[in-house]
């Protein structure tokens, strides 16, 4: 799995669960934990994705990955037992070609 490039900065409700949760994503360790409530993760392009514990603010901002093949990440997600973010969609009854987003986007399978 390539992740080439990600540029995001996100408060968490729980560092300890959310780090075991990109580590399984990721597929490796945080390259950096410069502080103990911070993780960050660098990407071969120069990206780097930093997780932070900040309840209060936690869910109210986005990551946007760069990936070389959308294909093999559904794969890897679907192997980790994350859910398909347009079942949830479908099953309210929304729109499942943008995701939610006013957006096309490429939907995980």
């Amino acid at each position: 799995m390539s992740i080439d490039n990600a540029l995001a900065s996100m408060a968490v409700k729980d560092l300890k669960f959310a780090v075991t949760w990109y580590q399984a994503l990721f597929g490796r360790p945080a390259d950096s934990t410069p502080m103990p409530e911070v993780a960050e993760w660098k990407f071969p392009r120069g990206g780097w994705l930093q997780i932070y514990e900040l309840p209060e603010q936690a869910g109210g901002c986005s990551c946007t990955l760069a990936v070389s093949d959308i294909e093999e990440i559904a794969a890897h997600v679907q192997q980790l037992g994350i859910e398909n973010p347009t079942s949830k969609l479908k099953r309210a009854g929304k729109n499942t070609d943008d995701c939610g987003s006013g957006r096309k986007s490429h939907r995980l399978r």
